[in-house]
């Protein structure tokens, strides 16, 4: 995940950077980290689990107890 598909996936939710943050258990400025694709002139890349958490969050999975999803994104 680039950071342009990165910013495309938190707007096809229509998240706020601050709401995807929180969503994803991060800081407001790791969600701009990504968007930008660097962080003081050096590249970062999405995590890997930050990349499957936001493919859970793109089906309305918001918790998941490792049985059964237990929260759903509310459009």
């Amino acid at each position: 995940m680039d950071p342009k598909q990165f910013r495309k996936w938190r707007r096809s939710l229509d998240l706020k950077q601050r709401d995807a943050a929180e969503l994803l258990g991060l800081k407001k400025r790791m969600i701009q980290y990504y968007e930008s694709g660097e962080r003081d002139g050096k590249a970062v890349t999405v995590p890997k689990y930050v990349r499957l958490a936001c493919y859970a969050l793109s089906k309305s999975v918001t918790d998941f107890d490792g049985e059964k999803v237990t929260g759903r994104l509310k459009k």
